[in-house]
């Protein structure tokens, strides 16, 4: 269970850290690292102790070498199995818990994507916690911050779970270093294929755009609000918001976007916003750092032509 904490109980934080250690689940394409997993490995490097990264896969030594390399890091476990194609939650739950019978850490994270979200929940499940979804800050070995209301208000929980079961944010930390780690690698525990859930395939569309999350520019026309995908004008892929992806760009610029809480909550924590819009009461200029009071069909058009003379 978790509750409120008060600020008397964050002071056991300097003695709570000397008993840390770490597992961060790491989600990948065998070939490469999911970006998300550099930033769950940066907010698991500011729980104290050692962190440890957990990499299932069928032929994933180079992401396990890759990670050997990241600064932070302990300890590489390495899983490989034809039943981890895929990386099912299914296969990967047992893997986890013996591993975790194996070191008996005191925290367990992975990053809030689509992965972790599937994975994690079944992973507490088993180990009778509750879980933290989606923190945005530690301030404690025990005490953590993660957004309520549409991300409307930020809630600060403390847990009191004998382990710790929580997904990260990734736009809410910086990515470690890819460089000066010096991690050891050894072969994780071995289990037996569940075998409930069978991995058929996976085909990737190509594009010229980078992927969203790791866009470093976002216009919202491309990251697209809940009504535009609505009225079927983008794929739901391309939704930015609560209910879509959550993305913290160098520059986003909001074209027409009114700036809804629950778009906000998506994209409010870009490096510098830029906001188009006729409506100067519009809530986006609450928490854009230039403005410009307008209608969209006039000024992007001379914008555009403006940079392309650039």
């Amino acid at each position: 269970m978790f509750r409120t904490a008060a600020p008397g109980q964050l002071r056991r934080a300097a003695s709570l850290l000397r008993f840390q250690s770490t597992l961060v689940i790491a989600e990948h394409a065998n070939d490469s690292l999911a970006p998300i997993t550099l930033n769950t490995i940066t907010a698991a490097t500011r729980l104290g102790g050692e962190v440890s990264c957990l990499v299932a896969g069928t032929k994933c030594d180079k992401v396990a070498q890759d990670l050997c390399k990241v600064a932070g890091i302990a300890k590489v476990l390495v899983a490989q199995h034809d039943a981890y194609r895929g990386l099912l939650p299914e296969e990967l739950t047992p893997l986890i818990l013996a591993t975790q019978k194996q070191f008996n850490y005191t925290h367990i994270c992975a990053g809030a994507s689509a992965f972790g979200k599937n994975l994690l929940p079944r992973v507490a499940a088993k180990l009778e916690v509750a879980p933290i979804s989606d923190i945005i800050a530690i301030k404690s070995p025990d005490t953590f911050v993660r957004t309520i209301y549409a991300g409307n208000a930020l809630c600060t929980v403390k847990c009191d779970e004998k382990v710790k079961v929580f997904s990260v944010r990734g736009t809410s930390f910086e990515a470690a270093a890819t460089s000066g780690g010096s991690a050891s690698s050894e072969k994780a525990s071995s289990t037996s294929p569940v075998e409930i859930s069978e991995w058929l395939d996976q085909k990737l569309t190509k594009s010229d755009r980078p992927e969203l999350t790791g866009a470093k520019v976002v216009v919202s026309g491309v990251g697209a609000s809940r009504a535009a995908v609505d009225a079927g004008f983008v794929p739901n892929d391309m939704q930015v918001g609560q209910t879509g992806k959550i993305v913290a760009p160098e520059l986003y610029i909001a074209v027409g976007i009114s700036g809804a809480i629950q778009h906000l909550a998506g994209m409010k924590d870009s490096k510098t916003i830029v906001a188009i819009n006729k409506d100067p009461e519009a809530p986006i200029f609450q928490v854009a750092d230039y403005g410009i009071v307008a209608d969209l069909f006039k000024v992007v058009p001379e914008m555009t032509e403006i940079l392309k003379k650039k």
